[in-house]
């Protein structure tokens, strides 16, 4: 009898990425978190990982508190930056929690001083922790006031060499409008930055989408919250919509 071939492993499209994840993302209803949430997304990226991609992860701080609202009704700016990075290293060391509890390896870093909770930034650790498929956090954003973690997810995707930036979003891509507001919105199966410029389209902040063009990194959002979609895009699948020169 002939022996069974092997299952052939899923192509790789992307080696190494930056995954940006909403802070509203994982908020819990009447709760900054929903475990369930982060439990699935921690999943789907094992499945990544398993795959042999090197990934970067950076959560926004939205679900416990946004600087640039705080600012908004009066507060200091910077204060109130302050906060929001301080908020996006408890998700980020949530996250590596969640992680542990899987038995994936995870380390979080910080950009602002975060005592035990989180390493310091350290590019030749970063670099290591990658190789060594460990899923690297980033927390604190930028380390700076007037940055959102938009920017600090594309500053962070040139700093690791990442061959794309994928923004997890509730929507399945970008459209003109609101699609939850405006069921006739527009999708775009592919943009160019200088379009998403233009247009002003809401994708990720204009720092954001002009560095990750200055750097040549490719960004594509997709819907998160369907569950193989990250596979599918990271395979090659058609998902989302890509940014792109």
């Amino acid at each position: 009898m002939a022996k069974s071939e092997k299952p052939t492993k899923k192509q790789v499209l992307f080696k190494r990425v930056l995954l940006k994840v909403s802070g509203e993302a994982i908020q819990g209803q009447g709760s900054s978190f929903s475990l369930e949430t982060v439990d699935r997304i921690v999943l789907e990226i094992e499945q990544v990982q398993k795959m042999g991609v090197e990934i970067g992860l950076v959560i926004g701080g939205g679900n416990i508190v946004r600087g640039e609202k705080l600012a908004q009704k009066g507060m200091n700016r910077i204060s109130s930056d302050s906060m929001g990075m301080l908020a996006t290293v408890i998700n980020g060391a949530l996250f590596e929690s969640a992680f542990a509890l899987k038995g994936v390896p995870a380390i979080l870093y910080s950009a602002i001083p975060a005592g035990t909770v989180a390493q310091g930034m350290n590019p030749t650790h970063i670099e290591r922790s990658l190789k060594e498929k460990y899923v690297v956090i980033f927390s604190g954003g930028t380390g700076n006031p007037y940055f959102t973690t938009d920017s600090a997810a594309a500053l962070r995707a040139c700093e690791i060499g990442a061959q794309a930036l994928l923004k997890a979003t509730k929507v399945d891509g970008v459209y003109d409008r609101d699609p939850a507001l405006f069921p006739g919105a527009r999708f775009f199966p592919t943009l160019c930055y200088e379009e998403v410029l233009k247009k002003g389209l809401k994708v990720m902040d204009m720092t954001a989408v002009s560095m990750c063009r200055e750097n040549g990194i490719p960004i594509i959002v997709f819907n998160l919250l369907e569950r193989g979609n990250l596979i599918k895009l990271i395979s090659g699948e058609k998902v989302g919509t890509i940014i792109k020169e």
